[in-house]
């Protein structure tokens, strides 16, 4: 589903990775992690995809409420968990948006 944000500017936390093999406790911790993020202040939705390379794009409204979501207790145990279990290889990028558009068929 793509997400529904507000009007620029905002900001995109883009987080690339490739998997190591096996579960890992991975499923469940993903799912508690967008539980958790929706919790935040600033948390303004995200899209996720993975093939192979694995794509998660986090919306927030601020630089501030990106460092208190990477700080946050529960998030900082997955990154560790992240690194030491889940991924061979990652990449975070954030970026501001400061313009977007769409088109969505079917919309009345």
């Amino acid at each position: 589903m793509i997400a529904q944000t507000p009007q620029p500017p905002y900001y995109a936390v883009l987080f690339t990775s490739l998997r190591t093999g096996g579960d890992h406790g991975y499923g469940i911790m993903s799912d508690r992690m967008v539980e958790l993020a929706m919790q935040q202040p600033g948390y303004l939705g995200h899209e996720s995809a993975r093939d192979g390379l694995g794509i998660t794009i986090s919306y927030w409204a601020s630089l501030e409420d990106i460092r208190n979501w990477k700080r946050q207790s529960e998030h900082w145990e997955a990154q560790e968990l992240g690194r030491t279990t889940w991924y061979s290889e990652y990449k975070v990028r954030i970026c501001k948006v400061e313009r977007d558009y769409g088109f969505a068929a079917n919309q009345e």
